[in-house]
């Protein structure tokens, strides 16, 4: 049996605000695959499921060079220039 310790202090929750959220998605939704294994997957998927739920929406793709590191500063620069939103892919 393993164990899985969790290293934050549960005796002093986080509070976090949650972002202002839009009634809509429109405009231009960036999809950025942070490069792990089978993310191209979800980000496929997410991006047929866009189109047929919202057909005005420009999907564009991005992608990290690596999940090992934060995305490279002149990569979020152009996705902040070129998008209104952005959808990141987790997966393994």
């Amino acid at each position: 049996m393993n164990t899985i310790l969790d290293p934050t202090d549960e005796r002093v929750p986080v509070r976090r605000a949650l972002a202002a959220r839009g009634r809509e998605l429109k405009g231009v939704v960036a999809l950025l695959d942070i490069s792990k294994p089978r993310g191209n997957v979800l980000l496929d998927r997410l991006a047929v499921r866009l189109g047929e739920r919202a057909p005005g929406i420009d999907v564009r793709r991005y992608a990290k060079p690596t999940f090992t590191k934060p995305a490279p500063e002149s990569l979020r620069l152009t996705i902040r220039s070129e998008a209104d939103a952005v959808i990141e892919a987790l997966a393994d």
